[in-house]
Parts: structure tokens; sequence; C-alpha cells
């Protein structure tokens, strides 16, 4: 069995719709939304065999804001093309593409609630 470092993450937010709005527009993907008892969450597209997800997540208790634990969303192709729909999406980009040889590229973005969250890919 293969065991990543990583098999979940939650990004906190505080208005879900904009949230899920910014992300869907960002990364051209839909998300999921479910309601459990006491949160809302709309999760990220993942093959559950790859043993990592993750979901934008509106709970009592949990507040979005920098300073928090850094995640780096998977991006399938173009980066700069993501990395341009940004600000577009109401987003603030922190970290323009940058070369991380030779592991790819990374780019850093702020998303309307004030989350920081990288964005990775290979080409």
């Amino acid at each position: 069995m293969k065991v990543n470092a990583l098999n979940w993450f939650e990004i906190y937010v505080s208005d879900f719709e904009r949230s899920c709005r910014f992300y869907e527009t960002v990364l051209e993907t839909a998300l999921q939304k479910i309601e459990m008892e006491d949160s809302r969450m709309g999760l990220f597209p993942f093959e559950e065999a790859s043993g990592v997800g993750g979901a934008l997540t509106r709970m009592e208790g949990c507040e979005p804001g920098p300073g928090g634990t850094m995640v780096y969303l998977n991006v399938e192709g173009d980066l700069d093309g993501v990395l341009k729909r940004v600000p577009e999406a109401g987003g603030k980009v922190l970290r323009e593409r940058m070369p991380i040889p030779p592991h790819g590229f990374i780019g850093v973005i702020q998303d309307p609630e004030g989350n920081v969250v990288g964005l990775h890919s290979m080409v």
C-alpha cells in the first residue's frame, strides 16, 4: 500500500458559494457540494486510489485566512492560464509561475476569503 504524506485537506471559507465559484472558475472544474450535520463542503475532484483529496469547508469555528498550512493544488496543463483567471475570479496572484526544477512549476494565490493556496504544475 502506498502512503502519502497528505491524504486530505480543507480550505476554510466563510462565503461558501463565492468560494466554490472562485475555485471552479480558476481551475475550470466542478466541485461536488455536500452538506453534513454542521458543515458544507465543496469537494475537489480526486481519485480515491491516489489517496489524496480535499474540500472547501464552511464549518463553525473554522475561519479562513492567511498564515495557516499551505496546500498545493494540482494544475493539469497551463499554470499561466490558471494564474490569469485568478484576478478575474476575485483573487490575487501572490507569486507568478516559478520554476522548481526538476519538479515543475508553482504559483501562489490568495482566494477571496484570504486563504493563501499554492498551485503546482509539471508543465
